[in-house]
């Protein structure tokens, strides 16, 4: 929901930064694996319930992510570039949550609702890129990228908002995690709606 917004404030630094990683000769895949690893070293954090080191680790992983894209802009954007980014992500998702259920059993159902939920909102994103590329529809309001990103109410922003609440509140990860799982219910919801309307008259 505010990630096209967000882009304003947070694309100039990184553009700064990612001309300064390229001209050291970095690839835009070494920031994105080096961050995959960086966020997925939060896993076992969480599951011994060390959340601020976790919160931290997550936190840089996000500051990548942002990188990787900046510097790939630098250079040119590559079709397995922007695959190997969004399949980082979405198992990093998934892993934060799953780390929860690690943590505390008690958090074994919500954790598994809410990684059941991303399994909606990716694959309606993912099906709805696809698509786009086939009936040559783009859009650059969240910048420049490999692929149709398609919004909705629960986002990349949104899903890192809640994972700092995870880390700053974990008593609280069942209500959290239910209320942020009906979130991307609703995402899913109106990323189908919004294939309809595109692809519907094309069926």
């Amino acid at each position: 929901m505010f990630d096209a917004a967000l882009r304003h404030v947070i694309d100039p630094p990184l553009n700064i930064a990612g001309s300064k990683i390229a001209d050291l000769g970095i690839s835009a895949n070494t920031v994105t694996i080096v961050g995959f690893f960086i966020g997925a070293a939060a896993i076992p954090l969480i599951a011994f319930e060390y959340y601020w080191g976790a919160l931290a680790l997550i936190l840089i992983n996000r500051l990548f992510d942002g990188l990787d894209g900046a510097v790939a802009r630098q250079s040119l954007l590559s079709d397995f570039g922007g695959y190997l980014d969004i399949v980082c992500d979405f198992i990093f998702y998934a892993g934060i949550v799953f780390s929860f259920a690690l943590a505390r059993p008690e958090n074994a159902v919500p954790a598994a609702f809410l990684i059941l939920s991303f399994i909606g909102t990716s694959s309606t994103f993912l099906a709805y890129a696809v698509m786009a590329e086939k009936n040559k529809i783009t859009t650059d309001i969240r910048g420049i990228k490999s692929l149709y990103y398609l919004g909705g109410l629960a986002e990349g922003a949104e899903t890192i908002f809640v994972f700092v609440l995870f880390c700053l509140a974990p008593d609280h990860f069942a209500l959290i995690a239910t209320v942020f799982g009906t979130m991307c219910w609703v995402t899913t919801a109106t990323r189908i709606y919004a294939a309809k309307l595109s692809f519907g008259a094309k069926s």
